[in-house]
């Protein structure tokens, strides 16, 4: 387990780095800001946090950003501005409704995330007189190529998430809740050094297994049925994700050759994920081998997603997607089978996007486990 000296230590990182311009893995932040401005035609208002951070280092959750050719400035409130400082960036304290503190400072046309800022903090705007023109997804777009520094913080969460699969097959399952099963991993995983899990741990078990997002319960798991675990560390601001489905005994007919499909369709979309792919077309290989053996109805969701910085960002892999697969973007490849009342499967990887195909992260065997 890392001590509290460790935590201290990465904290005393990321703010010195900050101030020089990079983040605790050494990345420039004037190299993504400079992306950026590559693709804005007027001033760019960031909004959404996390961007705020990827391009800064600060943290806030009451902060926005003004990327311009040749300055940048964050606007915040007095709580944050000691941090906003600590990044060597010009920071203009603002009331705590920082958009009704933006009037005469910003140029009269603007470029603004439009799927982030509200239609309340629109109205401030265009009433304090500037021209809004949307822009969709811009700051994500260039965070879906993730630089080697944060490949490498990707891979130091998959491997914690990794081992805590490894040592979940010498569980015993049966007799236990799903509650109790989930509380065991998380507890595992900060031992094993995480900051956290990477959202509410999924142990779904039986009927609960057929729910793709299911709810951890007091469900008492039984023999003979399958066991989906949706479970992943967090670990210096990156994500990872995994999802394995076990056995608890010899399965119903329909489960186990459901068990069969999803793992051939899971295979031939990792085959499928390259440079240059649609999300669609990746989602769309997997999608096929399902519905040739009947089960088409019972996917509903989609292939997979991007992962980084947050848990779901570009690119998207399913049937509406008109994301492109880059080279070291980072996404999940996780078909599903469901059967409503009886179980579920889902068999989950994280794998970064390579010329020379797809690098798997997650590296616990997908063959089937039998669990008692």
């Amino acid at each position: 387990m890392r001590d509290e000296a460790e935590h201290k230590a990465d904290s005393e990182a990321v703010e010195v780095g900050a101030r020089r311009g990079r983040d605790a893995e050494g990345v420039s932040f004037e190299t993504r800001v400079d992306r950026v401005r590559a693709l804005i035609e007027a001033p760019l208002l960031v909004s959404k946090p996390v961007n705020v951070r990827y391009l800064t280092g600060l943290e806030s959750t009451n902060a926005v950003l003004l990327v311009e050719p040749d300055r940048l400035r964050i606007f915040t409130d007095f709580r944050y501005l000691e941090k906003a400082r600590a990044t060597g960036l010009e920071v203009v304290e603002t009331p705590r409704n920082v958009y009704s503190g933006l009037g005469g400072q910003l140029p009269d046309r603007l470029e603004f995330e439009a799927e982030v800022l509200t239609y309340a903090e629109w109205a401030v705007l265009v009433a304090a007189g500037f021209e809004l023109v949307p822009r969709y997804e811009l700051v994500q777009g260039v965070r879906a190529v993730k630089e080697e520094a944060e490949l490498e913080a990707i891979s130091r969460s998959v491997a914690i998430t990794n081992e805590c699969f490894e040592r979940l097959a010498e569980q015993p399952f049966v007799g236990r809740t799903e509650k109790e099963i989930a509380w065991w991993l998380e507890s595992l995983m900060r031992e094993l050094g995480a900051d956290e899990p990477a959202f509410p741990i999924i142990v779904a078990a039986g009927p609960g297994g057929a729910q793709p997002h299911a709810t951890t319960s007091d469900r008492v798991i039984e023999a003979g049925t399958t066991v989906v675990v949706d479970a992943a560390a967090k670990l210096g601001g990156y994500y990872s994700d995994c999802t394995r489905t076990f056995a608890t005994g010899e399965l119903p007919d329909e489960l186990a050759r459901s068990y069969d499909v999803c793992l051939r369709a899971q295979l031939a979309a990792l085959d499928a994920v390259a440079p240059g792919v649609g999300g669609r077309e990746a989602d769309a290989v997997a999608r096929n081998v399902i519905a040739a053996d009947g089960l088409g109805e019972l996917f509903g969701h989609g292939l997979g997603h991007g992962l980084g910085m947050e848990l779901q960002e570009q690119p998207r892999l399913r049937p509406e997607s008109e994301d492109v697969l880059a080279p070291n973007s980072v996404c999940t490849v996780e078909p599903g089978i469901y059967h409503p009342g009886l179980g579920g499967i889902r068999i989950e990887d994280l794998v970064i996007v390579d010329e020379d195909g797809p690098q798997i992260l997650t590296t616990f065997t997908k063959e089937l486990v039998t669990v008692s």
